[in-house]
């Protein structure tokens, strides 16, 4: 059964803190265009899978919704703590960086005041070019889906994709991949802790990767009452830390993306390996430092419960006598090992290719321009609504663009756009 839906100006599909700030923006600018936005979830959730105890967030508190476009606004995160009642007990703290739960509650909170633009349980699942009389292409129909298989089509003159990134399961585990032992760090909570709780004895789990998911699941599992024994494995000789130091934190500033942006491809490229340690295969540094205290400690009193197989790669996985097999090579040579594994977690990060979204059905109205400045596609001639991206345009704009540091920034270039013919001034905090 499908059910059609009315014409909006604005369809938003996904509804993450991208454009739920999005939403926020259009709605402080006073815009008067209907906008709608569908979720795939079921209700708002940010990362459910990596809400472990004791994580905190990387970014300043300061960087939420709101604040780098409108300090003002009610939908701060200092709004949410004075709404909450925490203001002051959060002050005490003396941190910018709140609790990773803590953010996703200010999230939830803030999705909370768009119930009604927010279609949730509805995956996307196509689009459709409409044309007019004159044959010009002047709406799309995206068509949707629920967890019950009840579909619904949306007509919109502005599409804005903000759907994340997918699971990216390195081509070594292709062959394992669908088997319940193998388990992307995406779905860490759901999966491996009902697991842990129900065996009737200590798993033997591999965590592959070097970077901060792999480093907070390993500790979150030397922790875990269920007592696994945990192999460590990544191909670089030690875990990095991340370089969070002022003069390198400038990249994540709103001008760079326009320094980045104006760049030629091979400039930007080499800006992106210079900056990679500020966000791909690195730790936190106080992490880091409590895992080594975790091996040093195994030194003092003996056992070998943890094992950190660093400078390894995995050449090949397969599932074998109920358990998951790996063959571990090292990374700058010869030697091969071969581990037997209950569980393997692959922390492996998420890919993002626009061609495997909805784009794919429009494939034929959008050019091989680069994406704009404003983070609109470009399309052919004939093709009249705006596609935006959100988390798209890393090539093109810089480093911070799948990150929460130029959020505020980039929604309010979006809803610019948006609202171009009538833009409406933002109220200051002395107005």
């Amino acid at each position: 059964m499908t059910l059609h839906k009315n014409e909006t100006d604005i369809l938003g599909v996904g509804f993450g803190p991208s454009n739920l700030a999005l939403a926020i923006a259009l709605q402080e600018r006073g815009a008067t265009l209907n906008m709608q936005f569908l979720e795939a979830k079921p209700a708002f959730a940010w990362h459910p899978d990596m809400m472990l105890d004791g994580s905190d967030m990387q970014v300043s508190f300061i960087k939420d919704l709101v604040s780098l476009r409108n300090p003002a606004s009610p939908f701060s995160f200092l709004s949410y703590l004075h709404a909450k009642g925490r203001l002051e007990r959060f002050i005490n703290r003396k941190s910018f960086y709140p609790s990773r739960h803590e953010f996703n509650d200010y999230f939830s909170w803030a999705a909370g005041h768009f119930e009604t633009e927010c279609d949730y349980d509805q995956r996307v699942v196509g689009a459709e070019p409409l044309r007019d009389a004159n044959g010009r292409i002047t709406r799309l129909a995206v068509t949707s889906e629920s967890g019950a298989g009840v579909q619904s089509t949306y007509l919109t003159k502005n599409l804005v994709l903000a759907l994340g990134g997918r699971p990216l399961v390195p081509d070594t585990f292709a062959q394992v991949a669908q088997n319940d032992c193998v388990v992307h760090s995406s779905a860490y909570l759901s999966t491996v802790k009902p697991k842990l709780k129900q065996s009737d004895k200590p798993l033997k789990i591999a965590v592959i990767g070097s970077g901060q998911s792999g480093a907070e699941i390993f500790y979150d599992l030397v922790n875990d009452p269920h007592n696994p024994q945990v192999d460590f494995i990544f191909r670089s000789h030690a875990l990095k830390p991340s370089d969070d130091s002022p003069f390198v934190n400038e990249i994540f500033n709103v001008d760079f993306t326009s320094y980045v942006y104006q760049q030629t491809p091979e400039r930007r490229r080499a800006i992106m390996k210079d900056f990679s340690n500020t966000n791909y295969s690195v730790v936190d540094g106080d992490l880091i430092s409590q895992i080594y205290g975790v091996f040093y400690e195994q030194d003092v009193v003996g056992g070998s419960h943890y094992t950190l197989r660093r400078a390894t790669r995995v050449k090949e996985a397969r599932f074998e006598a109920g358990q998951v097999r790996l063959d571990l090579g090292e990374t700058h040579g010869t030697q091969t090992d071969v581990q037997g594994y209950d569980l393997v977690i692959l922390a492996t990060g998420f890919k993002r290719r626009i061609g495997e979204t909805i784009l794919s059905d429009l494939k034929d109205y959008v050019t091989d321009a680069e994406v704009g400045r404003t983070y609109q596609m470009a399309t052919t001639d004939e093709f009249q609504p705006r596609i935006f991206l959100q988390g798209y345009c890393e090539e093109s704009h810089g480093l911070s663009d799948t990150l929460l540091s130029v959020l505020a920034a980039r929604v309010d270039e979006i809803a610019n756009e948006l609202v171009c013919s009538n833009p409406t001034p933002l109220m200051s905090a002395a107005e």
